[in-house]
């Protein structure tokens, strides 16, 4: 009697389950050691079937990305609530994405820490596609951020794209400082418990924007277009 065929559900709760699984052994053993082979062993299957379900091991690093970077515009989404004012959004973010990297520490050091192929690595091949997509959904991310960015600036000035882009690097670099330093314990060496430090952190890199985009709103002769 033929197999019966698996539902979406359970297709999807295999491929978390394999994520999961060569997350580990990036993990323990980095991304050059993980193969199919060595995946499907530790699940206790053939490397058949894992190609059933990604065709090799980029292909499945790829999507592990891809679900990261999803889960934490969900945890953007979920910090910005309805009608909250752009100044509470903004500090929102900060906290989502800083508690995200802190509580997330494997899949966040994927994403952002560890080095690993990234976009520019797949084009020209058979994945640029899937690779495209995990850049896709990342850079949903950044543009969440960056419109909160803008909304707290509002319409008195113009300012530059450039000038966005730039302010979401400084916030993010500090936000990213402070994850790292804590997931690789290297702010161990500079304070007794730097993890205590969180919500002070948080305040500040948000005190240091807040100051930063009032100068922005304060300059409309270097940031607004001169009108026709």
């Amino acid at each position: 009697m033929p197999r019966a065929q698996r539902s979406p559900e359970e297709i999807d709760m295999v491929r978390q389950d394999i994520m999961e699984h060569a997350l580990g052994i990036i993990i323990t053993d980095g991304f050059a050691a993980l193969s199919m082979r060595k995946l499907a062993n530790q699940l206790g299957v053939t490397a058949k079937t894992i190609y059933n379900y990604f065709h090799n091991k980029d292909e499945l690093y790829l999507h592990l990305l891809i679900r990261g970077f999803q889960q934490l515009l969900v945890s953007f989404e979920n910090a910005v609530k309805q009608h909250m004012p752009p100044i509470k959004q903004l500090k929102e973010l900060i906290r989502a994405y800083v508690n995200f990297g802190l509580e997330h520490v494997n899949i966040y050091n994927l994403m952002f820490t560890w080095h690993v192929p990234k976009f520019n690595d797949y084009v020209g091949t058979p994945l640029e596609q899937v690779a495209q997509e995990e850049l896709t959904t990342a850079l949903k991310c950044a543009d969440f951020f960056m419109a909160r960015i803008a909304a707290m600036i509002g319409n008195e000035v113009t300012i530059k794209d450039e000038e966005i882009h730039g302010e979401l690097i400084r916030i993010w670099s500090q936000m990213h400082g402070y994850v790292a330093g804590i997931n690789n314990n290297l702010l161990d060496y500079l304070h007794e418990n730097p993890l205590a430090l969180r919500d002070q952190i948080i305040e500040r890199i948000f005190a240091c924007s807040q100051r930063e985009l009032v100068a922005l709103k304060q300059r409309p002769a270097l940031t607004t277009f001169a009108k026709k």
